[in-house]
């Protein structure tokens, strides 16, 4: 059998190194290394052999293969170079030849601030939370803590599929989904499309994007809540933005806030942007209501919680100068390209 190893290997040898083409180098490998090849046809005659043969020739075949499989790859990059070198010589190019014009595009302002939001609060630990935009009404308003007899439960208001099923309004019921499934401690933001039965204006759109957060855990506090927006809103916004405040109220937290921030154009001396206020609203927030950590599953004797809520379109129109929501949705790349 080493005799027939030898042959084979001689054979290969001068084959693999006279021939001509890849084609033919592809029919070689496939002769002598392929499955049915003539060294594979070798191994499986291995069983007729004595015991203490065996490896002696097992070993030879294998040596014999890792031969054959350089010398193959050999031939194999020296065909390659040669196509390359053909190449060159047979096409021209015309380095001077003007390029394809290539209109790069740009994420749209609502991403861009989404996209941002949600680095600055996976930064401070929180997760990402996503639920249906086609919502259930007991997650839209019944579990939080906004009764059958509300405004916000009018049909000027909610866009209703069925007598129990809506567009959801905001973002919140993500929030209810969570802390049904999900012990605290809980932080999260829950970015998404939002709808109202609202006319089209400068400032109001039927579909727009919200951002969310909630924290529920052990000996929250509103200072906490406090010191989570103003370090949101100077990474946001800039270092030197200040927040304020002001008392108000919304059925799912109580206390309930108004929260402002100074002018990040005028620093609060009073521009356009801000319209000789200094200050911006900026979002919604307060401590969850206790009704709220109930109708969740969640004892509020033993734990308390912080929410807030912004338009992602109020954030954009303020930090880009944006006076008119509509330019957002209209599409036109004159506008986009700006951003």
């Amino acid at each position: 059998m080493k005799e027939e190893i030898a042959k084979i290997k001689e054979n290969s040898i001068q084959e693999i190194t006279n021939c001509k083409g890849e084609k033919e180098l592809s029919e070689l490998k496939v002769k002598y290394l392929g499955k049915k090849g003539e060294l594979t046809v070798v191994l499986r005659g291995m069983g007729n052999l004595a015991p203490e043969e065996r490896p002696v020739i097992g070993s030879l075949v294998n040596q014999v293969r890792d031969e054959l499989e350089k010398l193959v790859q050999e031939k194999e990059k020296e065909f390659k170079a040669k196509e390359l070198e053909n190449k060159l010589k047979t096409e021209n190019i015309d380095v001077t030849e003007p390029s394809k014009k290539v209109n790069l595009g740009s994420l749209h302002p609502i991403t861009q601030i989404v996209e941002e939001v949600e680095e600055i609060f996976l930064g401070m630990g929180y997760q990402i939370a996503d639920g249906p935009e086609v919502e259930k009404a007991i997650y839209n308003f019944d579990k939080l803590n906004t009764p059958p007899d509300h405004p916000a439960r009018d049909l000027q208001d909610t866009f209703y599929i069925t007598e129990d099923i809506v567009l959801r309004s905001q973002t919140s019921p993500v929030q209810a989904r969570v802390m049904e499934n999900q012990k605290p401690p809980i932080k999260i933001i829950c970015p998404g499309a939002v709808y109202r039965s609202d006319s089209v204006d400068a400032t109001h759109s039927p579909v727009f994007h919200q951002i969310e957060g909630l924290v529920v855990d052990k000996n929250i506090a509103m200072t906490d809540l406090k010191g989570t927006l103003e370090m949101f809103a100077k990474k946001c916004l800039g270092e030197n933005t200040k927040i304020r405040f002001r008392p108000h109220h919304f059925p799912f937290t109580e206390p309930s806030a108004e929260a402002d921030v100074s002018c990040f154009v005028c620093g609060g001396k009073g521009c356009r942007v801000c319209k000789g206020e200094g200050w911006i609203e900026l979002l919604g927030c307060g401590m969850v209501h206790p009704n709220v950590l109930k109708n969740c599953g969640i004892d509020p004797e033993e734990y308390s919680g912080f929410a807030f809520g912004f338009g992602v379109e109020r954030i954009a129109m303020a930090k880009f100068g944006i006076e008119d929501m509509r330019l957002l949705f209209e599409n036109d790349v004159r506008f986009l390209k700006q951003f």
